[in-house]
């Protein structure tokens, strides 16, 4: 099969297109043919050798997520047939024609999605989710903060908040605001002309922002605390703007607030399991009813997938780059 694989570290030009061996599920996997998978950061930063895949094949295939169809099936799978349409996240090996993933981390594709679509969904959704939702606990008619709202964690944060009547301000670029008001933002903040503290306490009536979702990281982390409500959660899931800064204890303390950290490729299989099924039952129905939507910004053959990294390190994107393998 044809897959992408990470030759060396460096530039988008290190990715090369090879043939490698076609995997077999085990009793418990199925195996799909790739239609589509989507571009995330942690590809970026796993070609610069800098985030390896913590479960790792034969070869260095990048790829978080997928869309495709059923080609064969464990001897002790019972919930999908050959010919089923799925969608789902993998540690790794999504630039690739074939993938195995295990049974239960499979999620059926929503009709009104399409498979070329629906590999949009997956990484960025149960991402976004699992932060604001599973981790920060926001609820009805409280108030969200989303970083880099353009994003494809940041389209995908904008709809979840919308679905759950939560609130929502963003920080992006100017050129963006208008496509995350279109998505639901209540606000959408130019990063670079507007101070995000003072609009959220504004927007909050001085209380401030329940839950933060931050890929960014570096100097943020201050300012973040001082939008944070009492009790307040700041869930870090990227660090776009840099891993260390000086931060400011004293000041998360009286609010009695929480900051964590959080990825989803390094967990165990019983845990993706897990965020995968509640992810199921919770926001999946929403997919069908057209309340969300995968947001893509461009898409591109396998063949091209160095543009494709060239596009998504230029920050030029509002939501996912798409790459149809099949």
């Amino acid at each position: 099969m044809r897959a992408v694989v990470i030759t060396k570290y460096g530039d988008p030009d290190v990715l090369s297109i090879k043939e490698v061996e076609k995997p077999t599920p085990k009793h418990d996997e199925i195996l799909v043919k790739v239609r589509a998978t989507s571009l995330n950061r942690a590809d970026l930063m796993q070609r610069r050798g800098l985030y390896p895949d913590p479960f790792p094949g034969a070869h260095d295939i990048p790829g978080l997520e997928f869309s495709g169809t059923v080609e064969s099936c464990g001897d002790s799978v019972t919930n999908w047939n050959v010919g089923d349409e799925v969608m789902g996240i993998v540690s790794g090996g999504a630039y690739a024609e074939y993938l195995v993933v295990p049974e239960m981390q499979a999620i059926t594709v929503p009709q009104n999605i399409g498979l070329a679509n629906a590999a949009a969904i997956p990484e960025v959704f149960i991402t976004a989710w699992d932060a604001l939702v599973c981790q920060a606990n926001l609820q009805a008619g409280q108030w969200a903060l989303v970083h880099a709202g353009a994003s494809g964690v940041g389209t995908a944060a904008i709809q979840i908040c919308k679905a759950i009547g939560a609130y929502v301000v963003v920080t992006c670029s100017a050129g963006k605001r208008d496509a995350c008001l279109a998505l639901g933002a209540d606000l959408a903040i130019d990063y670079k002309t507007a101070d995000f503290v003072e609009v959220a306490m504004q927007a909050t009536h001085g209380k401030g922002v329940t839950a933060i979702l931050d890929v960014i990281g570096g100097d943020y982390l201050n300012r973040n605390v001082s939008a944070l409500a009492l009790k307040g959660t700041i869930v870090q899931v990227g660090l776009m703007g840099g891993g260390s800064t000086a931060f400011n204890i004293g000041a998360l303390m009286p609010k009695r607030a929480r900051l964590m950290g959080t990825v989803l490729r390094p967990r165990p299989v019983d845990e993706k399991i897990a965020v995968t099924q509640r992810f199921i039952a919770e926001m999946m129905p929403l997919f069908a009813v057209g309340k969300m939507r995968p947001v893509i910004d461009r898409r591109f053959e396998l063949n091209q997938i160095v543009e494709a990294h060239q596009l998504m390190e230029s920050n030029a994107n509002t939501g996912k780059i798409v790459i149809d393998v099949c």
